[in-house]
């Protein structure tokens, strides 16, 4: 999340919690360095000034741009000609991390958390996480330091925690309620269905709302303010498809909510949440669709509603496996440095996982799905047990391949080839180890999420 709770790992640094070892640096966690959504539009503004670019970059920006053409006229066979024109220009950068990866080295000697320990880990997190923030307070969300998607993961990891321990079921719902019903709040005063972003400038020197303050500084000169705020949120990302990052986990969380609690509300909201994906246009980071993706197969599986279903297949057909290379030594990676960098790989990953899993077994979509999702597990995959590499990215890594492995249930040679399983004990060892020295060592919904493994059939949740 965006501030770090007491004694999370920080992944900034080497030392007894983190052994670096390799090639270099991991996001450590996904929120694209928490509030991506304004990092990338920034980056997208800085792009324009392709003049003062080098040769190389100037031609990135022009078949960028010709990408979002092609996107915008659903074009699948001019997409494919864009990324091909794309991966030349980008040349040998093609599918290389615009940062270094960072790996952490799971212990060999260490066991994974059992039934008992995860349940005795139940109470100490939930304080933890109440600790956090306190999202039952009316805010400004000019003043507001924090991203939706931090209540989404209360939301999610709380929902999770309940499940691991029955005597925390009451402060787990109270705190879930809580953050949801902030989520609520946010939604309405937004307006457009969507979940928005807190317009701050200077609330927090965070990287992502450094950018958000440039961002808005520029739209305020363009005179395009008015077009992007409401109420103090950001509500329109102006094209660059950010917003969809926090809609999408947010989204989710209102589904998971509404599972819990039966509450009409909360469905109602995620159902808007959908509605507002569908109308978003395609969006050539990656990995800005794939957040889509992921709440609109979500909200298909939920409801039965198949505008849902076929809103994420388009949307995982021409905006986001096309982006994925098919050949060459970095197979199965994404083919931009931004989206190479194993955060935004896993993220996607897991859309693809979940909307595999949802698929009926003879959908005409399977193959195509099923290829690109075996592609970018064994991409990456490998590395976590690679004595050169380790664990890149707990987050989303564990996420993902938690969808995968329930994607593969019935396909156990698939899991092996494709390292599913290797990786996933991976993080449960390095998980357990720096849990038992005192660290969270992961997000709220992650950790719920391994938390519940523990008690529960492993790999398949």
């Amino acid at each position: 999340m965006h501030r770090d709770y007491d004694n999370i790992v920080d992944k900034n640094r080497t030392g007894d919690d983190v052994v670096i070892i390799g090639r270099g640096v991991d996001l450590g966690r996904v929120r694209p360095p928490f509030g991506g959504i304004l990092i990338a539009m920034l980056a997208s503004m800085l792009a324009m000034s392709a003049a003062c670019a080098p040769r190389s970059d100037r031609g990135v920006a022009e078949h960028r741009a010709a990408l979002a053409r092609a996107m915008s006229a659903g074009d699948a066979a001019a997409i494919a000609r864009e990324v091909e024109s794309l991966r030349q220009a980008l040349g040998d950068r093609t599918g290389l991390p615009e940062t270094p990866d960072r790996y952490e080295r799971a212990p060999d000697d260490v066991a994974a958390l059992g039934a008992e320990e995860a349940r005795s880990a139940v109470a100490p997190v939930l304080a933890r996480m109440a600790a956090h923030h306190d999202w039952s307070t009316p805010v400004d969300p000019r003043t507001l330091d924090l991203p939706l998607r931090d209540a989404a993961e209360i939301v999610v990891g709380a929902l999770n925690l309940r499940r691991v321990d029955p005597a925390q079921i009451e402060p787990a719902m109270a705190l879930a309620r809580t953050a949801g019903d902030f989520l609520l709040h946010a939604q309405s005063a937004a307006g457009t269905g969507g979940f928005p972003f807190p317009a701050s400038r200077g609330a927090s020197d965070a990287e992502a709302f450094r950018a958000s303050r440039k961002f808005l500084d520029a739209a305020e000169r363009e005179g395009r303010l008015d077009r992007v705020l409401r109420n103090g949120w950001i509500v329109d990302d102006l094209g660059d498809g950010g917003l969809q990052f926090d809609n999408g986990e947010c989204g989710v969380a209102m589904l998971a909510l509404h599972a819990a609690t039966g509450e009409a509300k909360y469905l109602a909201s995620a159902r808007a949440a959908a509605d507002w994906a569908i109308r978003q246009p395609l969006a050539t980071n990656w990995n800005y669709n794939s957040f889509s993706v992921y709440l609109l197969t979500e909200a298909w599986v939920a409801t039965g509603d198949t505008r849902y279903r076929d809103a994420a297949l388009e949307k995982a057909r021409l905006g986001v496996i096309p982006g994925q290379l098919r050949a060459g030594p970095r197979a199965g990676r994404w083919l931009d440095p931004h989206n190479a960098r194993p955060a935004y790989h896993y993220i996607m990953l897991r859309a693809l996982a979940r909307l595999l899993a949802a698929l009926p077994a003879h959908h005409e979509a399977r193959e195509d799905i099923d290829t690109a999702l075996r592609l970018g597990l064994s991409a990456r995959n490998h590395d976590f047990t690679d004595a050169d590499a380790g664990v890149a990215n707990k987050d989303q890594a564990w996420q993902a391949l938690l969808a995968a492995a329930r994607a593969y249930a019935d396909r156990p040679d698939t899991r092996k080839e494709t390292g599913t399983d290797a990786a996933l004990d991976s993080l449960r060892r390095l998980s357990a180890a720096q849990w038992r020295r005192g660290h969270m060592p992961m997000s709220p919904q992650s950790f719920g999420l391994l938390l519940a493994d523990a008690v529960g059939p492993r790999g398949i949740r």
